[in-house]
Order: structure tokens, then C-alpha cells, then sequence
């Protein structure tokens, strides 16, 4: 079984960073990908960021040039840096890998609040 724990999350105000930490335990033969997430009050989840094993990253329109995804040299943690945070960057940010044996694995979720 594999276990995700994020950390991170809080209020900042509008203009303001965070960074978000993701470290997975368990039961980890291989992770191809690890992804950052997040889910607006009535809204949808979505994609936010994602890095593959081989280091290519993907972004969402709405955090390119203000987001930075990154993995640990353990390979194991993945880490959001956001910067110029935005009000409508308020949700629940949730921390998401694919493991080649286990499959989708996501966390519990960390909560990211920007005031205006």
C-alpha cells in the first residue's frame, strides 16, 4: 500500500507564495508520474501541475510562469512552489501519483487560502 502526506497549505495574501510538500511511503516499486491537483468550492477537480519520472513537467494555463513543480532527490516527495498567488487560487490542493504496480494514489488534501 502507498501513503501520500502534504503539507503546506495555510492563508497568504493575494501576491504572496507557498509551497506545498507531498512525500509518499509505502510500498513503492516504481512512480512514474506525481501531480499536483486542486478543487474550487463547486467546481470541478483539476490538474495543476505534473512531473514525470524522466523530469518533464506539464502546467495548467492558469499557473504557468507562477508555479514551479518539482521532486526530491529521494524522487519519493514532490514539492509546488506558487508564487503571485491569486484569490481565484483558493481550494483544496491535492497531492496525486501513479505508481507502476499500485496505480492512482492520491492524499488527503491540504488547504490553500488567498485572501484579496
Amino acid at each position: 500500500q502507498v501513503q501520500l502526506v502534504e503539507s503546506g497549505g495555510g492563508l497568504v495574501q493575494a501576491g504572496g507564495s507557498l509551497r506545498l510538500s507531498c512525500a509518499a511511503s509505502g510500498r513503492i516499486f516504481r512512480i512514474n508520474t506525481m501531480g499536483w491537483y486542486r478543487q474550487a468550492p463547486g467546481k470541478q477537480r483539476e490538474l495543476v501541475a505534473v512531473i514525470t519520472s524522466d523530469g518533464s513537467t506539464n502546467y495548467a494555463d492558469s499557473v504557468k510562469g507562477r508555479f514551479t513543480i518539482s521532486r526530491g532527490n529521494a524522487k519519493n516527495t514532490v514539492y509546488l512552489q506558487m508564487n503571485t498567488l491569486k484569490p481565484e487560487d483558493t481550494a483544496v490542493y491535492y497531492c496525486k501519483l501513479i505508481e507502476i504496480l499500485t496505480g492512482d494514489v492520491w492524499g488527503q488534501g491540504t488547504q490553500v487560502t488567498v485572501s484579496s
